[in-house]
């Protein structure tokens, strides 16, 4: 396997930097599972992004893999009406804003009407 150099490895090889990377990869894993898309289009998809950030300046180095991979994951949600591209961008912003109104050291959470 191609190593990069920022991308996170332990002594058996590539490790996820964040648990985000880990969670973003287990949905994939578990949408393709479920039927909803072809290994062939989540590949086609994830190819498109790495392309475009590449276009964009993306050097590469293996730390934004995952970026790629959750816009991939947003789009093919998209295409295939499994939630609108209006409801990824308003979660997205709920979970920003959540994570700017938690201290450090404590677990963000997107608060209820109720809480």
């Amino acid at each position: 396997m191609q190593r990069f150099p920022l991308q996170p490895a332990d002594d058996d090889g590539p490790v996820f930097n964040a648990p985000w990377e880990a969670q973003a990869f287990s949905l994939v894993i578990a949408l393709y599972e479920k039927g909803l898309f072809s290994w062939d289009e989540w590949a086609s998809q994830l190819g498109e992004q790495i392309a475009i950030a590449q276009a964009e300046g993306d050097p590469d180095l293996g730390n934004t893999y995952y970026q790629h991979w959750m816009r991939a994951l947003e789009k093919l949600v998209a295409s295939k009406g499994l939630s609108s591209a209006e409801e990824i961008g308003e979660k997205a912003r709920q979970w920003h804003q959540a994570y700017l109104n938690t201290p450090h050291g404590m677990p963000v959470k997107i608060l209820s009407a109720d809480d």
